[in-house]
């Protein structure tokens, strides 16, 4: 079992109302994209689109010392991956519904919608996502003062 699917594990734990399928499929998407030296910090699980109704787009998200990673397996072949760059991150946006709550996170190339995850579990993303983003845009900027 590796890392990010015990982190996925542990979020569902913590935090069942968030609607999620297939976990170890999705984990193990970003567990071959995993370079030499990346290691998992905060993982969670979402619906990867913007409708309260579509239940079926669930991805793990994977927040790693160097980018976001985004995996969803295909149910017959394939998967679906995305990589968000420290560089490439603009911004965070957290909504909260009755029940779930979405995460929107705005990229340099695209708008990245994360849909039906429990109310009590934004405040943990948040907290997690803006906090290493933070650091690691003053790490590109003293790069780029070079």
């Amino acid at each position: 079992m590796g890392k990010v699917y015990e982190q996925v594990l542990k979020f569902k734990e913590r935090h069942p109302m968030t609607i999620a399928w297939r976990l170890r499929q999705n984990a193990s998407v970003i567990e071959q994209h995993l370079n030499p030296g990346e290691r998992p910090l905060y993982t969670f699980a979402a619906q990867k689109n913007d409708s309260p109704f579509n239940i079926w787009g669930t991805a793990v998200i994977c927040l790693t010392n160097k980018r976001i990673l985004i995996g969803r397996k295909r149910v017959i072949i394939g998967y679906f991956y995305n990589s968000v760059t420290p560089d490439m991150f603009n911004d965070l946006k957290i909504t909260s519904g009755i029940i779930w709550g979405k995460v929107y996170i705005d990229t340099v190339k695209e708008f990245i919608t994360l849909s039906n995850i429990s109310k009590e579990a934004l405040v943990e993303i948040e907290t997690e996502i803006s906090s290493y983003m933070m650091e690691e845009k003053k790490k590109y900027a003293k790069e780029s003062d070079k």
